[in-house]
Order: C-alpha cells, then structure tokens, then sequence
C-alpha cells in the first residue's frame, strides 16, 4: 500500500452502530488516520445502516441465511467479495452478532478486529456485563482484540477498565461499558494504523 493512502475500513455491525459512530468521529476529528470504505449488515433494518447512509458511506446488506448465529459458507465468500470490492484493508467489527468461520478469516488474515464488552479472558459470549454483575466482581471493562476462529480468543491488542459501582443494573453497566468501548476503538486503531502492525491485503 503507498504511504500516502488512507487504510480503508470496512465495518460489520447488526445494531444501533454507536461504536460505528465513534469511529467516524474519530475520523472527523483527526484522531484517526483512516477512512470508512463500506458498511455491511446483517440486518437490514439496523440502525448503523442509517447511520452510514446519513455520513454518505456505501452500505451493503447481506443474504440473512438459515442461521441466527453464524453465517453460512456462501454469504461469508459473498461479504469477503464485497470488502474486496470496496478496497478494504481492515475489518471491523462494531456490534456484529454472528460468529465468523472460515472463509472470511481465510479472505483476511489477522485483518479482523472486535471489541467484547468484558475484560478478556473474563466473560466471553453474550451479554458480558450481566455475567459480571451475577460473578460479583468489582469490575469490569472491554477488550479489542484480533478476531479468530474460536470466539472470543483472539490476541488482545487494548482494553479499558470499569469499575461496577453500588446499585448498578445490567443497562447501567453496559451503557458506561459503552463509553470505554468509544473510547477504546479509535485509540486501538490508529495505534495499529501507526505501528504498522497489519498487512495490506494483495
């Protein structure tokens, strides 16, 4: 890749997309060297979609598929094509609610990036912030880290702390996990950006 282009993002995302909206003010901003190339979804009525759409950035919709939880073979190969087509060179994961398999970690190698609302190794699978609150520890946080086949499991790449307080609620957790999480992302980014630490796709 020439010095002088962008790393272009492509980023997945099934819900509202806040970390989706993070980044792109990061972007805005200046504190993150790196440009949005496409938005997919999961679901066409999901809100990051709209998002997208608003900021003028292309979106792409995928195949539902037969599986609420994972994406089969063909609609993996399908998002891997739509990526490529776009110029992406990392992938993000922003509130993606399907496990990835094969194909497109094969399509993009240590490309891959998630954020899990837990302090990792601790509490991986949904709804990490309930688990912390019902194991009753004193705090809790969220984790980047490079996506890989077992969910979950990736090397770590940043993680951000947050304290559980008297009185919290599984919605008051999560939210203050949220901010971390806005936080957190850009930061873990630009810091790869800068460090060089992922390859351009050939």
């Amino acid at each position: 890749m020439s010095a002088e282009r962008q790393v272009r993002l492509g980023i997945l995302g099934s819900g509202r997309g806040s970390n989706f909206a993070a980044i792109l003010d990061a972007i805005a901003t200046g504190r993150l060297s790196a440009s949005i190339s496409v938005v997919l979804s999961d679901r066409e009525d999901a809100r990051i979609l709209e998002l997208a759409r608003s900021a003028k950035i292309p979106t792409v919709v995928l195949p539902k598929g037969r599986y609420r939880t994972w994406l089969e073979p063909h609609i993996e190969e399908e998002l891997a094509r739509s990526l490529r087509r776009f110029g992406v060179d990392l992938v993000v994961l922003a509130g993606f609610l399907r496990v990835l398999k094969g194909p497109l970690l094969a399509a993009y190698p240590g490309k891959i990036l998630n954020i899990h609302p837990s302090l990792l190794p601790a509490f991986k699978g949904k709804e990490a912030w309930k688990q912390a609150l019902e194991a009753g520890v004193a705090e809790t946080g969220c984790t980047v880290h490079w996506v890989e086949p077992e969910v979950d499991s990736g090397p770590i790449l940043g993680q951000a702390r947050v304290p559980i307080r008297p009185g919290d609620t599984p919605e008051s957790l999560h939210a203050r996990i949220q901010e971390a999480e806005h936080r957190l992302y850009p930061e873990v980014i630009q810091r790869l950006i800068e460090q060089k630490l992922w390859r351009e796709i050939h």
